[in-house]
C-alpha cells in the first residue's frame, strides 16, 4: 500500500530537523565554554534548556507516526476514495445522475442472499445487451472514461467505481452524502438473469423479490425514492428529493389527464396501494430528512450485498 504523501512529507521534515537542530547544538558548543552549558530558552516567561526544545520538537514530529494499523487503514481507504470521487465529479453532471444511479442499482440488484450470488460486483460490463440494462451502455461510456484517468492513479474495480459514482450522483443532485467502503472485487463473468424486479411486479411480488435480497418492506419503499431521479414525471428530475412520494399519494394517474398516464411504472403505482408499503410513503412524504437518512442506509447496504472483498 502506498504511503500517504503527507506521511512522506512528515519523514523530510523530521530528518531536516534533527539536521537543523543538531547543527544548531555543535555551533553553539564551539561558542561556549566547555564547562558552561548551552544557554536556556525562555518563552512567555518559562525557561526552557536548549536539550528540552529538542527533546520536544521530535516529539512533536513523531507524533504523526503513532498510529494504530486501523487508523492507517481508515486514512488511506479516505485517500483511496477521494481520488475516486475527484474522477467521478469530473465526468459526471445532473442530467447523468439518473443514469448513473440505474447502473449502481441493476449491477448490485442481481444479489441472491439464499446462496449470496450476484450482488455488487461489476457484473454489469458483461450485461448490457439484456432488455432490462437497456441504455446502460452510455453510463458505462462515462464511467469508463473517469477509470481510465482514475488507473493511473490507482487501480479501481467497477464494483467500486459504479458503487461511489452512484452515491456521487445523489449528493450532485442535492441528496444526501453516502460513506462508501472501498474493496470491492470484479467478478469475471455475468450474473445470472431474471433476478432484477420486473416493471409490471405488484407490491405483494416486489415485497417478495426484494426479501429475497435480503432487504426489508422499509428498504424497498426507502430504495424505490431513487426514481425521483430521471424522467419518470416524480417531480425535477434533476433533484433528489422526495416528490416521488409525494405525487405517489395524489396518484395522478388516476384522473383524466393524459399527460398523468406517463407518471411512475406500473411497480411505483403499486407501491401505494399496499397497506405497509403506503405507510412509508406517507412517512417519506412528510420527512424529507428521514428518507433521507433510510436512504443512505439502504443505499449502503444494497452496494455491499454480494461483494468479494480484497484482503487490505
Amino acid at each position: 500500500m502506498a504511503v500517504p504523501m503527507r506521511q512522506l512529507v512528515i519523514v523530510s521534515d523530521f530528518r531536516l530537523a534533527q539536521q537543523l537542530i543538531d547543527s544548531r547544538h555543535d555551533n553553539r558548543a564551539r561558542n561556549v565554554h566547555p564547562h558552561i552549558s548551552p544557554p536556556s530558552i525562555t518563552t512567555n516567561g518559562v525557561g526552557f534548556s536548549y536539550s528540552c526544545q529538542r527533546r520536544e520538537l521530535l516529539f512533536m514530529l513523531a507524533v504523526p507516526f503513532i498510529q494504530s494499523p486501523q487508523e492507517w487503514a481508515q486514512a488511506s481507504e479516505a485517500s483511496d476514495l477521494s481520488v475516486i470521487q475527484s474522477g467521478v465529479r469530473k465526468v459526471l453532471s445532473k442530467s447523468k445522475a439518473a443514469a448513473i444511479l440505474r447502473l449502481a442499482f441493476h449491477d448490485a440488484g442481481t444479489f441472491n442472499l439464499s446462496d449470496n450470488s450476484g450482488g455488487m460486483n461489476g457484473s454489469i460490463v458483461y450485461e448490457l445487451d439484456r432488455p432490462e440494462n437497456a441504455g446502460l451502455s452510455k453510463a458505462i461510456k462515462i464511467l469508463d472514461k473517469a477509470k481510465r484517468e482514475i488507473d493511473d492513479i490507482q487501480h479501481v474495480s467497477w464494483a467500486d467505481l459504479i458503487s461511489v459514482a452512484g452515491a456521487e450522483a445523489v449528493s450532485l443532485c442535492g441528496g444526501p452524502a453516502i460513506p462508501i467502503k472501498l474493496g470491492r472485487l470484479d467478478t469475471r463473468e455475468p450474473d445470472p438473469q431474471g433476478r432484477l424486479p420486473e416493471e409490471t411486479l405488484d407490491a405483494s411480488d416486489l415485497k417478495r423479490c426484494f426479501l429475497r435480497k435480503g432487504f426489508s418492506t422499509q428498504e424497498l419503499v426507502a430504495l424505490s425514492g431513487a426514481h425521483t431521479l430521471g424522467s419518470k414525471g416524480f417531480g425535477n428530475p434533476n433533484i433528489f428529493d422526495n416528490s416521488y412520494f409525494k405525487i405517489l399519494i395524489e396518484k395522478p394517474w388516476a384522473s383524466s389527464d393524459g399527460m398523468s398516464s406517463m407518471i411512475g411504472l406500473p411497480s411505483d403505482r403499486a407501491l401505494v396501494e399496499d397497506d405497509e408499503c403506503s405507510r412509508w410513503i406517507s412517512i417519506y412524504a412528510d420527512d424529507e430528512a428521514r428518507f433521507f437518512n433510510d436512504f443512505k442506509n439502504a443505499y449502503a447496504k444494497l452496494v455491499n450485498s454480494g461483494a468479494s472483498w480484497r484482503n487490505i
